[in-house]
């Protein structure tokens, strides 16, 4: 064998070598390649998975808060409107040109004739002082009282008292019937 013989088939061994080499690295390049496309996609999907499980909460906790902000508005605006109409209630009764004072004040002078003697003072409300003079019978009038309208019933001696003022029934009719003013508000 000559030389250049020899020369030729190292060269081409070494290229046989060198391509067999490069063959194997472009075979890992793209295996590992593939496997960083793989957990790429893994990833992404596992992220865009977790975003929209976020995504969801975080709409259900918006639209669960939406609510609760409406429900309280809804809560306020119907307390404002109870509160107007108690107010305008108040307001009714406090005016001295009621068309119902007399008639309620000669109901309140009935059942206080009912509920105790005649030794009781009646203690009016300043508005009422004058009707309820004309309505006493035996009773004393004392000094007045603060209130919409109507009286106190009070003993001599100071140690019962009968609350009979406008404000005072107004209160606990109020109280009593706030299930239906509510219903007849807003239903």
């Amino acid at each position: 064998m000559t030389l250049e013989t020899l020369a030729k088939d190292i060269a081409a061994s070494a290229e046989a070598d060198v391509k067999a080499i490069i063959d194997e690295a472009k075979a890992e390049a793209k295996q590992i390649i593939d496997e960083a496309k793989d957990k790429a996609s893994s990833i992404t999907d596992e992220a865009k998975l977790r975003a929209d499980r976020e995504v969801s909460q975080i709409s259900r906790e918006v639209v669960a808060s939406a609510r609760q902000a409406n429900q309280k508005a809804i809560l306020i605006a119907k307390r404002e409107a109870m509160d107007r109409t108690h107010a305008a209630v108040k307001e009714q009764l406090a005016d001295p040109g009621f068309k119902g004072r007399a008639s309620m004040l000669k109901s309140l002078m009935s059942k206080a004739n009912k509920l105790a003697s005649s030794d009781f003072i009646i203690r009016p409300v300043e508005v009422d002082k004058k009707a309820l003079s004309d309505l006493k019978g035996k009773r004393k009038v004392g000094e007045s009282v603060d209130g919409l309208g109507g009286f106190i019933l009070e003993a001599a001696d100071g140690s019962v008292s009968f609350d009979m003022r406008f404000d005072t029934l107004l209160d606990t009719a109020w109280a009593q019937s706030l299930s239906e003013v509510n219903s007849i508000l807003f239903e």
